[in-house]
């Protein structure tokens, strides 16, 4: 009898790939640095190779797709007359699930309808924060238009629209997505008004706690790491780079020296975080998780770099090595995690040119994606191996998300499932 159990237990694996798979449940992967450890998509596609599903998604949004299960959300601005949904105009807001096996929409929730307060950039919409799910419920993020929680079968749970109004640095848009981290979610909220960063209750939605911020417009994404028993809030920022303590709020240590209106989110490897920032000058910063109070000029900087470091793009940590382009450029970098040693710096890439979307790993490879629809996967190793170049023929702005066998990759248009 146990034999027979056995074998219908790997049967029902076998029939029912997704009911083991791995999840990728925020922008940035499980740990936010970017890198899928057990992921193998493949390396080769084009608009018709390797594409296992393709499905149109309305409206304009940058967010990037996460996945649980065998779910897969986006969330899109959808004009309400069929006009330009980047300008001001009455838009819906939205988030879609689709089922993971063929691309099917499963459901789709209107969270609001409304017309923006403030334009945005020619190259951004008004749903650029990407989703965040736990398995249990799956968080839309709308910034001014507020954040709403759903279950996994798109009723509604909660929803908070109380929030202040940003105004963003030159009418450039809003886009910093929230974090899941335990019982909290975290919302960032850094604009050119009064600045602040939320700890809410995932379950309800009530805040726990508020901590203003002396900080201008900021587009990163909060990253939760743990020290001696202590879970940080890593924050960028023009004026510093922050880490709050996860509990209560409080500010535990910052350091000067990011450039204007930072956009990369931090990244994290072993007692060490990682902060950057590239518009009007560069900056990168290794952080240990020890510090107290201004850090600047103590040991707690661990190094710093100068020269070719990202604007748009966050930076990839894979395998102790960090990746990141220059400015908005198809140049990328890769440096020793543990000491700054650069293994290339500001090596040119063949089919990339302006960047967006920051690089991911998975299987041994990362992958990069270029707004021209290319991406052109690298070795993840030590010295620059170009593996392949592959596109889809339309924009992409969203970061890719790699999932067991699969690849999944927003465009302008479409939504792409990419596996052999």
């Amino acid at each position: 009898m146990a034999k027979i159990k056995t074998c219908v237990t790997l049967l029902f694996l076998l029939m029912n790939p997704v009911a083991s798979a791995d999840n990728w449940g925020h922008w940035r992967g499980p740990i936010g640095n970017g890198a899928a450890s057990t992921a193998t998509p493949p390396t080769e596609w084009s608009s018709t190779k390797n594409v296992k599903w393709k499905v149109e998604v309305p409206g304009i949004g940058s967010s990037s797709p996460v996945i649980w299960g065998d779910q897969v959300f986006v969330t899109t601005a959808v004009s309400q007359d069929g006009g330009d949904a980047r300008s001001l105009t009455t838009l819906q807001f939205k988030l879609l699930c689709f089922d993971r096996k063929d691309g099917k929409l499963k459901w789709q929730k209107t969270a609001v309808v409304a017309m923006p307060h403030q334009e945005t950039h020619g190259t951004n919409g008004f749903a650029s924060a990407s989703p965040c799910t736990d398995g249990q419920h799956v968080y839309a993020h709308f910034g001014s238009r507020g954040l709403y929680c759903y279950a996994m079968n798109g009723d509604l749970a909660w929803k908070r629209d109380d929030f202040p109004k940003m105004e963003t640095r030159n009418s450039f848009g809003e886009g910093s997505s929230p974090t899941l981290e335990g019982d909290l979610i975290v919302v960032p909220w850094d604009h050119e008004g009064s600045s602040a960063l939320y700890a809410l209750d995932k379950r309800t939605g009530n805040t726990i706690w508020k901590t203003d911020r002396d900080e201008p417009t900021c587009w990163a994404t909060p990253l939760v790491v743990e020290h001696a028993g202590r879970k940080q809030v890593i924050m960028n920022g023009q004026t510093c780079a922050r880490s709050y303590d996860l509990e209560t709020g409080k500010e535990l240590w910052r350091c000067a020296g990011q450039t204007q209106r930072p956009c990369a989110s931090p990244v994290a490897d072993k007692d060490l975080v990682f902060v950057t920032s590239g518009h009007k000058g560069s900056f990168l910063g290794a952080f240990r998780l020890d510090g107290q109070g201004d850090i600047q000029g103590t040991k707690s900087v661990a190094w710093t770099i100068d020269q070719d470091t990202p604007d748009i793009g966050s930076p990839l940590l894979s395998a102790g090595r960090i990746y990141f382009h220059k400015a908005k450029s198809g140049q990328l970098s890769c440096v020793d995690a543990a000491t700054g040693k650069p293994f290339y710096m500001a090596s040119r890439i063949p089919g990339l040119d302006t960047i967006y979307a920051s690089p991911v790993a998975a299987g041994g490879h990362v992958y990069l994606t270029s707004r021209n629809g290319t991406t052109v996967v690298i070795k993840d190793a030590n010295d620059l191996q170009i593996e392949a170049t592959n596109s889809l023929g339309e924009t992409v702005d969203a970061t890719p998300a790699p999932v067991d066998n699969q690849l999944f990759i927003r465009g302008e248009q479409h939504l792409f499932c990419i596996a052999e």
